[in-house]
């Protein structure tokens, strides 16, 4: 009680005796209660007291309140209130700040309440197994309680959680409840435990936090959205920061695809809010934490790749050109452009193409420099376009070649319509403005950059100073500028462009030299005593004239390398000079501009040294200092040596060259061995399925061979192909008989017929001479009949030629009739008996020739289906015979096709010896060359070669069978 009274010393004791017996009696009731609604009453007192009597709650209760959830988990509404009171307690969030010595002595109770709670690993368990509840009086209370934890004592409770088993995975089912009060706090609860803790990082990556976080952006409205989506893209920058494993499965698992919505901002930009403004602004930055210059290069080109190829680079170009963006905006893509297009060639490439929308269209590299050159933009915005110009030329010898290409006299537009980036450049490096003296400087600077090529071309720059004098070039208008005392940011600007400029580049030297003006300025700068400003102009000079002692080729004898030293030796003295070149490592900012390559500053007057400047002044310094000190001696020992190392270089880089022509040939054999083997193991396949069906043939051809010999043996020559029509042999059989019978009536029918005829004429011969009336008459009926019987029969010959089988029931009658006819010529009436019988006899044979003529009917209706029967069988013989020639046809093909597959089959099996050989050529062209060869491709190739001769000789003997 001492120590509460000690920190609530601004309270009367009267009160603070009462609440504080208060507090202990409420305690007490909770301790020793039995009753489940008097415990929780008690807690419900405790935390109404919690918020202003902070101290005396936490020091009496916590550990009631922890002994309540521990043995009261089954009430969710006493968990509930216990809950609350220990964040009342621990929490800082809701303390009044009424003095600022009230406020530290709060925060260190949060510190100190937050200590007890977690000296017992147990209690932070035990509050991330409540957070399974669904219950919402428990799972909102206890996210908030260990969000508090996390901001008291962030990496002690993180340990706690990280040892705890799936600890970090119950917190992340915080993001899925369906609850938007729950899910939001639970997205505040993992932005603290993921703070500056790499290994909680993946695993709440690896437990699908970057798909949940995205779709509550997507949910929420995406840069529209409210501070929901601020705080998710906080937490998404927590985990991929600084976190190269992250930062790669938020790659591979294509979340980068789904970052380009975010930036379709629309033309109409007249609506931003600042909570647009804030989320548009962190979504920038997630983009350059996955680009940023920092991370390990291949991680950086695989990112910026992907962001081409889903389209998100050209959505950024586009909030780039576009108009009514905000300047923050602005500035962050511009930012956000360079490190996406930094150092890869593909998205430089695209970023040059880019055009802005105006009338003509501009190039937005020319627009972006206007913008850097004008002095009245804001100072942020000049920055990021010149660190957009630097990352467009990083690495990129074809943006350089183009820039300074629009310097040179054959490239500028003489009508003066167009303004190029070349122009601006010059323009900004002769202007009154110190800033754009500098950022032009710097700029073009960047465009020499480890490029000897550009450094040459960029001296034939000439420059028209005023009418009626000659042309100067690019490289003596500057040395003109340093000497007229301009101010010291754009003198280091042009110190700093001369010196990239020369470093690695005779020639440069040569021609700086070549005016007898530059070294007498330079010496004069460097010996003098000037105040502590002029000591960085003195130190770059010292470096200028040092590069050109050490590129020194020696091709002016007035300024060769010795005389050069020995001229420092005489105005300046060699300590004097390594001394003034040391200034610029020694330099405040020097330090500060080589720690990352984006040009910060948060002033003008900041802005002295680029972060690659740095980078050759680290090189150079250690070189120049030896070679000042070097004798003349030491000079010819180097030249002699540097002669021999160029020699060696020169026979290594002959070899170098002869090796890479070796590797390259080495490749194109390999590359055909390669091929040679797919096309072999082509021909092989097709060499197998060819034997496969050569086999099948052979096996049809050999199953014919032996059906056919099977039906010759049994059925004669046509069996076999009505056998194989699905005609049976006893059919054919039949039906041959039946031919064969029905030629026999027919030849039968005609005999028949014949003696028809004959006996016809016989009738007629042998008919009575007239010798009475009654003779006479009767002979005359007679005669009638047997004309009408003529007829008869000339009709019945007429149908009956192409019949048979009824002739002889006619031939049966005719003998019938002739019989008849003899009886009644020798039964001829007598004289005197009377004409009633004749009239009978008459009507008894005019009645057996009527049924005569019904016979006949019936007998041509028989031999009219008999007719039709026969060319029946005569249709199903033809079938028969064609089906038999089709068959015929169908085996002369098949032995055919056998043939053509053999055939094949050779061509197959020479080519594949060509195959061979050339294979075998091939690989004692690689032995002679010293590449190993496996024997076993050499064992492989000779059985395929056995198997090869072996199916060409089953080949041949089945084809002799």
């Amino acid at each position: 009680m001492n120590f509460l009274r000690g920190v609530m010393g601004g309270q009367s004791a009267g009160p603070q005796h009462t609440e504080a017996e208060t507090i202990q009696k409420l305690c007490d009731r909770v301790a020793s209660s039995t009753l489940l609604d008097d415990r929780r009453d008690a807690v419900r007192a405790l935390k109404s007291l919690s918020k202003k009597y902070r101290l005396e709650v936490g020091i009496q209760a916590m550990e009631h309140l922890i002994r309540v959830l521990q043995t009261d988990r089954s009430d969710s509404e006493i968990i509930g209130y216990a809950l609350d009171t220990l964040y009342n307690i621990i929490s800082n969030d809701e303390e009044e700040e009424v003095e600022e010595n009230s406020t530290r002595q709060s925060e260190d109770l949060g510190s100190q309440f937050t200590e007890i709670f977690i000296k017992q690993q147990e209690n932070v368990t035990l509050l991330l197994s409540l957070l399974e509840e669904f219950d919402f009086h428990v799972r909102w209370p206890g996210v908030k309680l260990l969000t508090s934890l996390l901001k008291q004592l962030g990496p002690q409770v993180q340990q706690i959680i990280l040892v705890s088993p799936m600890g970090v995975s119950r917190l992340m089912d915080l993001l899925a409840d369906s609850r938007e009060v729950i899910r939001n706090d639970g997205v505040l609860l993992l932005q603290a435990l993921t703070r500056s803790n790499g290994a909680i990082q993946k695993i709440v990556a690896f437990e699908n936090a970057f798909e949940r976080l995205l779709d509550i952006i997507t949910e929420e409205g995406n840069s529209d959205g409210g501070i929901v989506v601020e705080d998710c893209l906080i937490l998404l920058q927590n985990l991929l920061k600084n976190n190269n494993s992250n930062q790669n499965f938020f790659k591979e698992g294509s979340y980068i695809q789904r970052m380009k919505p975010w930036f379709e901002v629309g033309d109409e930009n007249s609506g931003w809010s600042a909570q647009k403004v804030t989320n548009l602004h962190l979504m920038l930055q997630l983009v350059r934490v996955l680009v940023s210059p920092n991370n390990p290069p291949g991680a950086t080109s695989s990112c910026q790749k992907a962001m081409f190829q889903c389209g998100l680079l050209q959505q950024l170009c586009t909030i780039l050109m576009a108009t009514g963006v905000p300047a923050d905006i602005l500035t962050e893509t511009i930012n956000t452009v360079s490190e996406v297009i930094r150092g890869c060639q593909v998205n430089q490439d695209y970023f040059a193409s880019v055009n802005a929308p105006s009338n003509p269209p501009r190039p937005a590299i020319v627009v972006l420099l206007m913008s850097m050159v004008n002095e009245r933009q804001p100072f942020v915005l000049r920055c990021a376009v010149l660190y957009c110009f630097q990352c467009f030329l990083y690495k990129n010898q074809k943006g350089q070649g183009e820039i300074v290409s629009t310097l040179l006299p054959s490239t500028i537009d003489a009508t003066g319509n167009t303004v190029s980036a070349g122009q601006l450049l010059c323009g900004g490096l002769f202007s009154t403005d110190s800033l754009s003296n500098w950022c032009a400087a710097v700029a073009l600077a960047h465009a020499l950059q480890e490029n000897a090529t550009q450094k040459e071309q960029l001296l034939r720059v000439q420059l028209a100073t005023s009418i009626g004098n000659p042309p100067v070039s690019l490289l003596q208008q500057c040395t003109n500028i340093l000497s007229q005392g301009s101010k010291i940011q754009t003198r280091v600007g042009l110190l700093m462009l001369l010196c990239t400029w020369l470093s690695n580049c005779p020639i440069a030297v040569t021609h700086f030299l070549h005016n007898s003006a530059n070294v007498p300025f330079l010496t004069g700068q460097i010996a003098e005593n000037l105040g502590e400003e002029e000591q960085l102009v003195q130190g770059l000079c010292a470096l200028l004239l040092g590069i050109s002692i050490y590129f020194n080729d020696n091709s002016l004898e007035t300024y060769m390398k010795e005389k050069l030293k020995q001229l420092i030796e005489k105005r300046i003295g060699k300590e004097n000079f390594i001394e003034k070149l040391g200034f610029i490592s020694k330099h405040e900012l020097y330090s500060r501009a080589s720690q990352k390559p984006q040009p910060n500053f948060p002033s003008p007057e900041y802005m002295i040294f680029d972060h690659e400047f740095t980078k050759l002044v680290k090189e150079l310094e250690g070189v120049i200092t030896k070679a000042i000190y070097k004798s003349s001696e030491e000079d010819k020992k180097e030249e002699e040596v540097k002669k021999t190392l160029e020699q060696h270089d020169s026979i290594v880089t002959h070899y170098k060259n002869m090796i890479r022509e070796q590797d390259l040939q080495l490749e194109e054999l390999k590359q055909q061995i390669s091929t040679l083997k797919c096309q072999n193991e082509q021909l092989q396949t097709a060499v197998t399925q060819q034997v496969s069906q050569i086999q099948q043939h052979k096996d049809q051809y050999n199953l014919l061979k032996v059906q056919l010999g099977k039906d010759s043996q049994h059925q004669g020559p046509y069996s076999d192909g009505a056998q194989m029509n699905g005609v049976q042999p006893e059919e054919i059989s039949r039906l041959r008989e039946e031919i064969e019978e029905l030629k026999s009536n027919r030849e039968l029918l005609q005999s028949q017929l014949a003696e028809k005829d004959s006996l016809i004429e016989n009738l007629k011969s042998s008919q009575p001479s007239p010798g009475t009336n009654e003779q006479s008459s009767a002979t005359a009926g007679d005669s009638e009949q047997i004309a009408e019987l003529k007829q008869e029969l000339a009709t019945l010959k007429s149908q009956l030629n192409s019949q048979s089988v009824e002739i002889a029931k006619l031939q049966t009658e005719k003998q019938e009739l002739l019989q008849k006819t003899e009886a009644f010529v020798k039964s001829a009436p007598v004289p005197g008996e009377s004409e009633t019988v004749i009239a009978t006899k008459t009507t008894d044979v005019e009645g057996r020739l009527s049924a005569l003529l019904q016979e006949t009917k019936e007998l041509k209706n028989e031999i009219k289906a008999l007719s039709e029967e026969r060319t029946a069988i005569k249709e199903q013989l033809d079938s028969s015979n064609s089906t038999i020639a089709i068959l015929q046809n169908e085996k002369n093909k098949l032995e055919v096709d056998i043939i053509d597959a053999k055939r094949e089959q050779d061509d197959l099996l020479v080519l594949l010896a060509d195959q061979d050989q050339k294979i075998f050529s091939l690989k004692n062209k690689l032995k002679e060359l010293g590449h190993p060869v496996e024997e076993e491709d050499e064992l492989e190739s000779g059985d395929q070669d056995d198997e090869d001769d072996e199916d060409e000789d089953d080949g041949k003997e089945q084809g002799h069978i």
